[in-house]
């Protein structure tokens, strides 16, 4: 396997136009604690490295344990990075301190997967949403409260309400409360972790087209997080799938879908239901082997291997497969991409 030494080496996938946020080499550990695993640690994120262009929609896709929550946390700096480098707007975040630091993260903010454990319920909806623009002194009290109602009509909440606490919204209200309270200090950069995952379908299209609305009207870059490659299909521009704390597949949404040159990443696409009953019927999903390994000791080679249904041995479980360039703009990490569309 690589070194951590070796891969800063390695190309980050980029567009070539205007980047925003740069992620070089991102690696978090966690170290586990003391009894039978003591002296291990969970390999969370190994080695990840990616562009986003201004303006821009990135998908970040894997099952669940893949590490796409702990790269958008370590992105924003909510943990550190075990080693690495995050650049937002030019600035590397990972040597910033106190501040300093505080003061970027004005121009970043985060969108959490749980409606509703992300809201304090103690406190009002106005105070959850002017929260931010106090903590940096962005206004008066009545020019919070302007700034308040005006973010909730622009997600789509009663301005009135505003003296309400969360327990009194439902879902989907909770969430684009969580919205407005990202979008009130007018960011340029918002990771969303996952933030349709707990909502009713039917409530899932209203979100994802609020989050259209808002990065047209606002001009924001999107790190958009989902364990479903049907739901990223129509707001990311671009997908990343990450298998294991490593990107396995990085192209356009489009190429994504009908050229995937990774074997997950067909296998997660084969997955998602058609609204065919007759074409469903006939559909013959990919069936992976097993479940994902653990983080903890993960295998040797190219990571996938041990549930690969095109693995070959003994290249695939000795030698790691480098994230490159297939085709333009078309990063895979697999030492047989040309075979993923005969399986």
């Amino acid at each position: 396997m690589k070194t951590t030494a070796e891969s800063l080496t390695q190309p980050v996938p980029t567009t070539g136009e205007s980047v925003l946020v740069r992620v070089q080499d991102i690696v978090k550990h966690f170290p586990v604690g003391a009894g039978l695993f003591g002296g291990q640690v969970v390999h969370a994120v190994d080695g990840v490295s990616f562009e986003i262009q201004a303006g821009e929609t990135l998908g970040l896709v894997g099952e669940s344990g893949s590490g796409k929550s702990t790269l958008g946390r370590v992105i924003v700096q909510l943990i550190p990075a075990t080693s690495g480098s995050v650049f937002v707007e030019g600035k590397e975040l990972t040597k910033l301190h106190g501040e300093k630091l505080r003061r970027v993260r004005q121009r970043m903010q985060m969108i959490f997967q749980d409606p509703y454990g992300s809201l304090n319920p103690r406190m009002t909806v106005g105070d959850i949403i002017g929260e931010p623009l106090r903590n940096f002194g962005l206004g008066g009290r009545r020019a919070v409260e302007r700034a308040v109602q005006e973010v909730m009509r622009i997600c789509g909440l009663n301005p009135n309400f505003v003296n309400r606490y969360p327990h009194e919204f439902s879902g989907g209200q909770r969430q684009r409360i969580g919205i407005a309270r990202a979008l009130v200090l007018r960011p340029t950069f918002i990771v969303a972790d996952e933030p349709i995952s707990a909502l009713d379908v039917s409530i899932q299209a209203q979100i994802v087209n609020l989050l259209e609305d808002l990065q047209a009207q606002f001009h924001l870059t999107y790190l958009f997080i989902a364990h479903d490659l049907s739901v990223v299909r129509h707001l990311s521009d671009r997908i990343a799938v990450m298998y294991l704390g490593k990107i396995v597949e990085l192209a356009p949404s489009r190429e994504i879908y009908t050229k995937p040159l990774h074997p997950y990443t067909k296998a997660l696409l084969s997955s998602i239901p058609v609204p065919d009953p007759d074409r469903e019927a006939q559909r013959r999903p990919i069936l992976l082997k097993g479940e994902i390994p653990s983080p903890v000791n993960p295998p040797t080679g190219c990571r996938f291997h041990t549930r690969c249904p095109i693995a070959k041995f003994p290249i695939c479980a000795e030698e790691e497969p480098p994230l490159e360039v297939k085709t333009s703009g078309h990063w895979a990490a697999c030492h047989f991409s040309d075979r993923v569309s005969a399986f």
